[in-house]
């Protein structure tokens, strides 16, 4: 059995955590005066400081908590509105409401906030001790005691990390994280803290310190079916799935039809390749239950994968008709591009998208579906109405930052020399086996992974995101985004380091593959790589994906991405993404000269038997019909592009921007040169 790795060994995950500002010390103030029972001074206080905090969600609970304790039970229900209208997550307003209705005697209402309360954040002991009454006075002995197993093991946890699991549910993670490591760094290895800050560092994408601390977590106590579930939930997320899979059959041993973990089974099992496998796990959760949303859409899209398409528009439609403003089913539709909507579809989704009571995520899914329905129909100004909208809320909760890409470029010039390269002849892996498609999204990649997946040799994987692994351990923990050691990283390597690089990529894609000797990684973000995929392939084939950049940008702009591309939802972000692009690709020909080919997705259309040729000639395959004839491939497609490549090739889309350009003149002005360059 390996030993826990100390937690002294991980570096913190807020690197500087932050000092309590002025209105956090007031708050902190403020409890301690209700603590001591001056209700009146704390609410004085508390709307003092509203004035210059009105969305101050510590303050508004202060406000109402004191309102509670001065029997003033409309006005703090008041507040509490208020409050969840800014954070309808936030279990403590949930809690006090339930407090509230407990002071009018309501026992059936105050039941269901402090249920609510507890589902957002099971660390909550008031809530469940009051459950605890509750229940007993309407005579539910069952809940009675569940409530009470509850109590007993808030009251078996050390205090810290009932407080550190509270704030964390509640959002409040570099608190959680301070107060998490604290009690680590005095108690020792404890499993519930351990699983705690592995959860802290999954919240932060953080997901090899995850890993690690919870696999220490089961050594330390193996039938820790939590910890089990959230290891398996990492290893998923780092594209372990054949791990993951193994984790998640320990579980379905204990509980055979538990929801959560058939949901893990069938996400791994997507990531294997094993469609048919998530399909049949799915269906039988549907029997279970009937009336769920999320299953039915999950079902569409393996179904949509594999290219039963009757039945994933089926699929979709169930998981709309259970919830009315479930914006990701409306898209799932809309994204299958052949698609149309009815006028009673469009109508209601209008409406939906138009409703005070749906949320950010479902507006810009439903906006993103208006503007591709309208589309459908030719009406292009409304149309252009919902996809600028939909971009406009997307951007809005996004934290992508474009200099970081171009401080990344920068570097990738200076330390990735024509002379780095030379001093480094022959070093990495000598396979021949990986395929790389790289470039922008929407540029044709998908139809040339088609293309080469149609060829007898050639096999067609997916996204694969091991490049992008690689590259975060060289970043190491916790990066400074502003001056980042990767690509610098890259002069510290030593051949055995590049070649070990080679094969481990080599290893951890092998899951993906049959025997057919070559295979596709069509991960479009790897032309920020290319350096590093030298280094440790340099026999391994590089194929640029390019498109005319109105026509691709065009394209990003009206695609809702499942996850990444952030660079997409804006004119300037992504006209300054494209350009970043192009310089860095001339960069790799200058220090790469012949390394990478070029295939612009435009002659693929005007020539497509002369590009399958160039291609196949570049990758060292022989000439073979079925890769001209490549809709008629039956395989997996994951990409929006899906249904495309399973038709034949066509003209229609190359120009689809300039029905819309009226529109587009700042992202034509913010692309510039780039206009014309891009064909270099």
């Amino acid at each position: 059995m390996r030993p826990p790795r100390p937690v002294l060994d991980f570096m913190p995950i807020h690197a500087d955590l932050p000092q309590a500002s002025a209105v956090e010390q007031e708050v902190i103030r403020l409890r301690r005066l209700q603590q001591d029972g001056g209700h009146e001074d704390a609410l004085t206080g508390a709307e003092g400081l509203l004035a210059a905090w009105p969305e101050n969600r510590d303050l508004l609970l202060i406000a109402a908590t004191s309102l509670r304790h001065l029997r003033r039970v409309a006005d703090a229900m008041a507040i509490l509105q208020r409050l969840e209208r800014l954070q309808p997550a936030f279990s403590r307003l949930h809690q006090e409401r339930g407090l509230c209705y407990v002071q009018l005697k309501d026992a059936p209402n105050a039941i269901d906030a402090l249920l609510l309360a507890v589902n957002i954040n099971p660390a909550l002991p008031a809530s469940w001790s009051m459950l605890q009454r509750l229940y007993g006075m309407v005579g539910d002995a069952a809940n009675v005691a569940t409530a009470a197993d509850h109590v007993a093991t808030l009251k078996n946890l050390p205090s810290d990390v009932v407080a550190a699991t509270s704030l964390f549910s509640d959002g409040e993670l570099a608190a959680a994280e301070q107060i998490i490591r604290a009690f680590l760094l005095r108690d020792g290895d404890h499993p519930d803290a351990m699983r705690l800050l592995a959860r802290i560092a999954l919240a932060h994408d953080v997901l090899d310190e995850a890993e690690i601390l919870l696999a220490a977590v089961l050594d330390l106590a193996p039938a820790y079916r939590a910890a089990r579930y959230n290891y398996a939930e990492t290893l998923i997320k780092r594209q372990k799935h054949a791990e993951a899979t193994d984790q998640v059959a320990l579980l379905l041993e204990s509980e055979p039809s538990n929801a959560d973990y058939l949901t893990l089974a069938a996400t791994a099992a997507v990531g294997l390749g094993q469609h048919e496998r998530a399909i049949a796990i799915y269906r039988d959760m549907l029997r279970d239950a009937p009336g769920s949303w999320d299953v039915p859409l999950w079902l569409g899209h393996a179904l949509k994968t594999i290219g039963r398409l009757s039945e994933a528009i089926e699929s979709y439609r169930a998981a709309s008709a259970a919830r009315p403003n479930f914006g990701d089913a409306y898209w799932s539709l809309a994204n299958l591009k052949i698609y149309r909507f009815s006028d009673d579809e469009i109508a209601g989704m209008r409406d939906q998208e138009a409703s005070p009571t749906t949320g950010l995520v479902d507006r810009y899914h439903l906006c993103f579906a208006l503007g591709k329905a309208f589309e459908d129909r030719g009406e292009t100004a409304r149309s252009w109405e919902y996809y600028e909208r939909g971009n406009a809320l997307k951007r809005s909760e996004s934290r992508y930052r474009p200099e970081v890409l171009e401080t990344n470029t920068r570097a990738q010039i200076e330390v990735c020399t024509k002379a780095f390269f030379e001093a480094r002849t022959g070093w990495g892996a000598p396979a021949r086996d990986p395929i790389f498609i790289l470039g922008l999204p929407r540029s044709g990649s998908t139809l040339l992974e088609q293309i080469l997946a149609s060829h007898s040799q050639v096999e067609g994987t997916q996204e694969l995101s091991d490049i992008q692994r690689l590259v975060l351990e060289l970043q190491g923990r916790d990066p400074d985004r502003d001056n980042p050691r990767y690509p610098a990283a890259l002069a510290d390597l030593s051949a055995n380091d590049v070649a070990a690089l080679g094969g481990r990529y080599l290893a951890d894609t092998a899951v993906y593959r049959t025997d057919r000797p070559v295979f596709i990684d069509k991960m479009p973000n790897n032309f920020r790589h290319i350096g590093l995929i030298h280094l440790m392939l340099p026999n391994a084939r590089i194929i640029d994906a390019r498109r005319e950049p109105m026509a691709c940008c065009f394209s990003n702009l009206k695609q809702l991405f499942a996850q990444g591309q952030e660079f997409t939802y804006s004119f300037e972000d992504l006209a300054r993404y494209y350009r970043t692009y192009l310089e860095l690709m001339a960069h790799w020909d200058a220090a790469l000269p012949g390394r990478v080919l070029r295939v612009h997705h435009e002659d693929v259309v005007d020539d497509l038997e002369g590009s399958v040729r160039r291609i196949l000639d570049y990758c060292g395959l022989p000439f073979e019909q079925p890769c001209v004839e490549f809709h008629k491939t039956r395989r997996s497609v994951r990409t929006p592009s899906s249904e495309q490549v399973r038709q034949p090739i066509f003209r229609d889309g190359l120009d689809q921007w300039k029905a819309y350009e009226p529109w587009l003149g700042p992202l034509r002005d913010t692309l510039g040169e780039a206009q014309e360059r891009y064909r270099g």
